[in-house]
Parts: C-alpha cells; structure tokens; sequence
C-alpha cells in the first residue's frame, strides 16, 4: 500500500510531475494519491526529499518446507527424447546430489513408457510417465494440466525445462497457474552453499550484464535453460531407476489440436548439434569474404557460424548466428575469425571443448575465453590453415 504522512508533507508538487499515471493531486496543499490510478512504480517516493511518501509492501511467503527432489521436464517429439533433456539430466544431477535429494523426470506422451530406461541410464532417480492419446504431441492445455496436476501432488523443489519453442510455451503456463517463480533462458545454474537456493543466471540488458536471480519464497523455482550450454550426462547401462506410468486418457481436453507435423525442407544449418564450427565476424569486412570461412569448415566437415554484427550487416542469414540472441552451440572445436568476442557471442559458444580464436586485436575479449589464440591477420592465417588441413588429411 501507499499513503501520505501528512505532517511531512509540505505541498511542494515534485510528486504530481514525476508521477507517469497521473495519480496525484496537490489538495488544500498536500499531496493527495488517487489509488485507482496508482500501481505503486515508486516514482514519487524518490522525488520526494521530505520522506513524505511511503510504500508498504507485504511480501507473501509460503510453507516451502514440503517441497523436495529436482525434476526435469524431459521434452519429446515424435516419441524422440530431445538432447537438451540429457543435457539437464547431467546438471540435474549435480544439483540434487548439493541438495541431498532426487533427480526425477516428467515424460509426456503416448505410448512412450519404454522411453523411461533412457533417462534413468542418463541420470533419473525416478521416471514419471503421463500417458494419454492428447499427450502424444505437444498442445499447451493438456501439457499445462498434466505438469500443473503433478506437481501439486509431488511437491518438487527444482523444475528444469529447455528453453524450446516447447519448453518456453510449457513451464510459462505452469508457473502462473501454480504461482511459482520462472527465470528464463538460464546459462548457469548452481546451489547457493548456504541458503541452497538454486542460483539462476542469464543474460539481462542486451547480453550486456549476467544476471543471477533466486526464489527465496515460492516453489518450486523453475527455470529453462538454454541448448548447449551444459555438458550431457553419461549412459550408464547398469543404473536402475523406478518408473510411474499414469493413464490420462479420456481425462483431458483441448481446444486445439495437431493436423500434421511436417519436417523443414530445404538445406539448413544445424550449428547446435555441429562437432567443428568455423565461425565469422564483422572482421571479415565484407559479406563475400565469408567465402573463406565457408571453404575452412568444408575441409574441416564443421558448419559456418557468424556474429550478430556480421547476420546484421547481411553478410549472411541469421541461420547461421551464435550468440544469445541466436543459436547456442558447444562443439568440440569453434574456430573465431574475426570475432572480437563480445558478451552476447561468449554466452553462445563458450561452452565449446576448444576455442581457437583469430583476431588481429590482441585485447580483443575472446581470447579471454579462447584455448588458442593467435594474433594476426585471418587472410593470412586461414589460408594456412587450409593448406595444412589438406596435407594432414590426404594422409
């Protein structure tokens, strides 16, 4: 709430210009605030010099105590679990292991039970499997009501999802409908030693700052991360796990519903799965020299990624971009050309095992990230590369 001390107020009127919604008035030389109007921004109280303005808020804090074990929405398309899934499986695991807990899996599908060993030889505890004939492709209202109705049953602690096309729709509607917290598109997550609240950081501002945000007050706290940025979990054949297969047929509805599914056609690039990336930047100094990079990755059998300065300027199509507003990637080897490296670049690919990076700026932020720099020319140094490549590989 928001009130007036009238004995602090002097009628000065900083308040009624500095208020964005024309909420308060001067009468009979105080400050009068029109609460149908007001949203509580808080513009007003830091104007006001007198302190004469003052917001109280009631933070609203639940019993979080019940709340254990760390789950992953183990995504699927076509009855085919999703890689990211057994990327969050292996921080899943860590992260239940700091909490003494259990690392469980959500598999949403239709006659999909025998897709449980998968992800109990990649890390789950426990696989609970909701089947039903609305499940078997992804519609937002009986995935919503599934996750929401599971959750109020078992009480999870932590819920991880990709941050997908799939994902992204999902764990938004889930959150609001059971009133938790959602941090989007997560590069890291830990466990907060003391506190053990779950650490959430992305990038915020662009890209420009990375932002850590916890949920010290609701449950469970819920994130997507992004494809790429953590290390898959293992297989292990010998792990044994326990599986709850839950019949939801004819207990669903939906206003929509699949017509057909149909694969893109046509030649794309899938940076996010390539092992070689051969990536250029705004270094390159014209769209035509992306020739260069093109031919390198060719030797090297890697795909073409390229920097947002470079998709921006229309050097090449955004397919190609690695970065946080574009693709996420993590092969074994990423080769920067003229990359200088900037924060919204780094968040998209330094995850990659190594990192060669070619820069003629020897200040140049990615060699900071990068396994190998060299300082030089890239129209110097590529051609070499090539050459060599070649030699080796005729061997």
């Amino acid at each position: 709430m928001i009130k007036i001390v009238l004995d602090k107020c002097t009628g000065c009127t900083l308040c009624v210009k500095s208020c964005p919604f024309a909420a308060i008035e001067i009468v009979n030389k105080k400050a009068v605030i029109d609460l149908t109007k007001c949203n509580l921004c808080g513009a007003c109280v830091d104007v006001c010099s007198f302190e004469a303005i003052v917001i109280e808020r009631e933070e609203e804090k639940k019993d979080v105590s019940g709340y254990k074990n760390v789950w992953v929405f183990a995504e699927q398309k076509k009855g085919l679990i999703q890689p990211v899934v057994y990327e969050l499986l292996g921080k899943g695991k860590e992260l239940a292991q700091q909490l003494n807990s259990q690392l469980w899996a959500v598999l949403l599908g239709a006659d999909i039970k025998e897709k449980a060993s998968e992800l109990i030889e990649r890390g789950a505890d426990k696989v609970i499997v909701a089947e039903g004939a609305l499940l078997a492709n992804y519609l937002d209202e009986p995935y919503t009501q599934v996750l929401v109705d599971l959750i109020k049953k078992y009480k999870p602690e932590i819920i991880l999802s990709g941050a997908t096309t799939i994902g992204r729709a999902l764990v938004s509607r889930v959150a609001v409908n059971i009133g938790a917290g959602l941090t989007a598109d997560c590069t890291g997550l830990e466990i907060d030693p003391e506190s053990k609240l779950l650490l959430q950081t992305r990038p915020a501002f662009g890209g420009n700052i990375m932002a850590t945000i916890i949920t010290p007050n609701h449950r469970p706290q819920m994130a997507t991360v992004r494809h790429k940025v953590m290390k898959e979990s293992q297989i292990d054949t010998s792990r044994e796990g326990e599986v709850e297969v839950l019949n939801y047929n004819g207990k669903l509805s939906s206003r929509t519903r699949v017509l057909d599914m149909i694969d893109e056609v046509g030649k794309t690039v899938n940076l996010t799965e390539a092992d070689i990336i051969v990536s250029g930047g705004y270094g390159l100094g014209k769209p035509e020299n992306f020739k260069l990079i093109e031919e390198l990755a060719e030797i090297l059998g890697g795909a073409v990624g390229a920097s947002r300065s470079a998709v921006d300027n229309d050097w090449i199509p955004y397919s190609h971009q690695v970065g946080q507003t574009g693709r996420t990637v993590c092969p074994k080897l990423y080769v920067a050309c003229g990359i200088s490296g900037q924060i919204q670049h780094l968040v998209g690919m330094q995850s990659s095992d190594v990192i060669v990076a070619i820069n003629k700026d020897s200040e140049a932020p990615i060699f900071k990230v990068a396994t190998y720099g060299i300082v030089g020319d890239l129209f110097e140094i590529v051609p070499l590369f090539m050459k060599r490549f070649k030699e080796i590989l005729k061997k």
